[in-house]
């Protein structure tokens, strides 16, 4: 009985040690190895793997795509500082991470991808105007640039920056002002051109209509004539009882009007 409780025991300790000794590798997650100590150049994919401490162990990384915020004051390309509330999205190249296990460690986001991401910013806003981060299409022109610049340098190093989003610049307040003022005189005179052009086409309608009338009443003064006059006075009495038309030897008509 104590030969058979000593092996059940055993049997027990081997199994609680390999449940304790196994990692799960998730979606979203790769595993990099370490073997003595050594780094493999191979990430782990998804599963259950067995690991022995000492003799080899596993750490999960995350793939997922993560997000960094970052609240900065740069100076634009007049000198003017501007506050800037801006995102990055990126990820861990799987294939890479135990490369940057084994050059950055687990910091990287501090050490690597956070460093960058505000020279980046520094830089390309350095060369932008004011006037111009003020628009849509200044903004998403200032977040590819930076975007295209990460891509750049931080792509060799394992990190796949995905987007940059610039939620939010806060320019200084006289510029601020000053760009609104302008804007609004801008859509002052857009209005102020807009009632021209209405002004000018009613006014185009009036001389049309008054050039119709003018040719209607030269049409009637140049064909109005004292026997057209008649035979109108003649139709529109053709019907009353109560006219006569005599004949004459003239051939001038008599009208008699019967009471």
């Amino acid at each position: 009985m104590k030969k058979s409780s000593i092996i059940i025991f055993l049997t027990f300790i081997l199994f609680l040690t390999f449940l304790t000794g196994c990692t799960i590798i998730e979606d979203g997650q790769v595993g990099v190895k370490k073997s003595f100590g050594k780094i493999s150049d191979k990430s782990v994919k998804q599963g259950i793997i067995l690991q022995i401490p000492i003799v080899r162990t596993i750490e999960t990384w995350n793939i997922k795509t993560q997000r960094i915020e970052e609240r900065a004051k740069v100076p634009s390309s007049e000198g003017l500082i501007v506050g800037l509330d801006t995102s990055i999205l990126f990820r861990v190249k799987p294939g890479m991470a135990p490369q940057i296990r084994k050059t950055i460690g687990l910091t990287y986001r501090e050490v690597l991808v956070i460093p960058y991401f505000r020279n980046a910013m520094r830089d390309v806003v350095s060369g932008a105007k004011v006037k111009n981060m003020y628009n849509e299409a200044g903004r998403k022109e200032i977040a590819n640039k930076v975007l295209n610049s990460l891509q750049r340098n931080l792509g060799p190093k394992g990190i796949d920056v995905q987007d940059i989003l610039l939620k939010d610049i806060t320019l200084p307040e006289r510029f601020k002002q000053s760009i609104e003022n302008k804007l609004t005189a801008e859509q002052r005179a857009g209005q102020k051109q807009f009632e021209l052009a209405q002004a000018k086409m009613d006014a185009q309608i009036e001389v049309e209509r008054a050039k119709g009338a003018a040719e209607a009443q030269r049409i009637v003064s140049t064909t109005l004539s004292e026997s057209y006059l008649r035979y109108l006075w003649i139709k529109s009495n053709s019907n009353n009882p109560k006219v006569t038309y005599v004949a004459t030897e003239a051939q001038m008509p008599i009208f008699r009007t019967t009471k």
